[in-house]
């Protein structure tokens, strides 16, 4: 079955950096697209960033361009998500999220990673 495993998360200072990975497994995972979304306490799911299956091109939220950089070791099958001069707004879960071919809907979730920005 297919499944996706985020770790990397933790607590970090304002001005901070984490990386956040995923591994996958499952599916052919250089088939496909891939995001990271995330949800702040409180708050709705808000994407963040995509790639696809090549690592080639990624897309960003436009406030997050700058401060985020997603990328993929296709040969480990994992996603990343490196995260620069964090901030409390950034506090949320992050989830690794698999994307359907050509679609744009997401048809399987990783059960997430939280991440704590504070001072």
């Amino acid at each position: 079955e297919v499944q996706l495993v985020e770790s990397g998360g933790g607590l970090v200072q304002p001005g901070g950096s984490l990386t956040l990975s995923c591994a996958a497994s499952g599916f052919t995972f250089d088939d496909y697209t891939m995001n990271w979304v995330r949800q702040a306490p409180g708050k709705g799911l808000e994407w963040v960033s995509g790639i696809n299956w090549s690592g080639s091109r990624q897309t960003y939220e436009e406030s997050l361009k700058g401060r985020f950089t997603i990328s993929r070791d296709n040969a480990k099958n994992t996603l990343y998500l490196q995260m620069n001069s964090l901030k409390p707004d950034d506090t949320a879960v992050y989830y690794c999220v698999k994307e359907l071919h050509h679609t744009g809907e997401y048809d399987y979730w990783g059960q997430g990673t939280q991440v704590t920005v504070s001072s």
